[in-house]
Formats: C-alpha cells, structure tokens, sequence
C-alpha cells in the first residue's frame, strides 16, 4: 500500500495546528474541571500520540525527509510548551518548572534552526524517552483524574512531572554535549 509522501509531514503540520486550540481549550473556562477540560487534555494526547504515527509512517514507507526532521521536534515542543504553559496560567504547575522546560526546549530548537543550512540534527534517544515522559507527566496533569478517583492522583502526577523535568534537564546536557564534541571533532578535522 502506497501511501503519499508528504503524510507524515501533513501530520507533524495539523500537531502544531492542534496546539492553539488544545491551549484555547484548556484556558477557556479558568481551570474548570468540566468538559473542555476534558476535551483539552483528549484533544493534547491524541494530537502527541501522532508522533509516534508520523514517524512510524516515515521510517516504514522510507519517505523521511529533512523537514520532517526539523518540524517533528519543533511540534512536539509547541504542543508540550503549551501545555506547561498553560498549566502555570491555570496556578497548577509551577512557573519555575516550566521556565526550565522552556529554556531547554527553546534553546535546543535554536541551536537545530541555527545548523539546520549545515545539517539536520535527528532527536536522540534520550530525547525521544524525555518526549515520551513529558507526554505521560502533561497527560496526567490534564485530565482531571481527581475529580473521579479522589485527591490522591496529585502524587501520582507530581512525580510523573518531577521525573518528566529531571530527563528533560538531563537529555538538554546531553544534547549539550554531544553537541560540543561534534564541534571539536568538526574543527580537528579542518
């Protein structure tokens, strides 16, 4: 079965499109726990549970491209950035924790902006699990789970977002990193 070649590209695109209206959503009833809450937090997993699809699809047809590349990150952090965002305006998160996931995500994106007329720089593996951790620690804390299984869910979410902030800080080193030791491997060779 063929499938168009631009596929995972169109779904990386209607990601980053999602996240407007999952942040309008979310906000738009002051932090209520009613039915655009809920709308908010299905529309913010189903749109992040398309990274997997768009990838899965790009590999398994052979039909990656440099721009998939480069926009799959930048729609996984507008949708994520969004949603630290958007809990900090709700008073549920704090601004500190979002402020280091945005630094680092901001940055990253920056440095891959700035190299990508050199080379795309792929997500690595420590990328791709802090992804996923953010997906589960946002997933929890917006669905509003305590308004049917009790108070007790806010642990259960605070450490789901501790261990989501501890891999992002850790993958940013990493990415730091490997990034350093390509630029002194890249200058040795010249």
């Amino acid at each position: 079965m063929a499938i168009p070649r631009q596929l995972p590209n169109t779904i990386t695109i209607v990601r980053i499109l999602c996240a407007p209206v999952f942040l309008w959503m979310l906000l738009a009833d002051d932090g209520a726990d009613g039915a655009l809450r809920w709308w908010a937090a299905v529309l913010f997993i189903v749109a992040i549970a398309t990274d997997g699809v768009d990838g899965y699809l790009a590999r398994r047809y052979r039909i990656v491209t440099d721009l998939g590349k480069l926009l799959d990150p930048i729609a996984d952090k507008v949708l994520t950035g969004l949603a630290f965002v958007g809990l900090s305006l709700l008073g549920e998160l704090p601004w500190a924790v979002t402020v280091i996931v945005l630094v680092r995500e901001v940055g990253i994106t920056v440095h891959r902006l700035i190299v990508a007329g050199d080379h795309v720089v792929a997500a690595a593996w420590m990328g791709k699990v802090k992804t996923v951790a953010q997906a589960v620690a946002l997933s929890l804390a917006l669905l509003p789970l305590w308004t049917v299984a009790g108070e007790w869910i806010h642990i259960v979410n605070g450490v789901a977002m501790w261990a989501a902030v501890l891999l992002t800080v850790a993958s940013g080193l990493d990415y730091v990193i490997t990034a350093v030791r390509g630029a002194r491997r890249g200058r040795s060779v010249s």
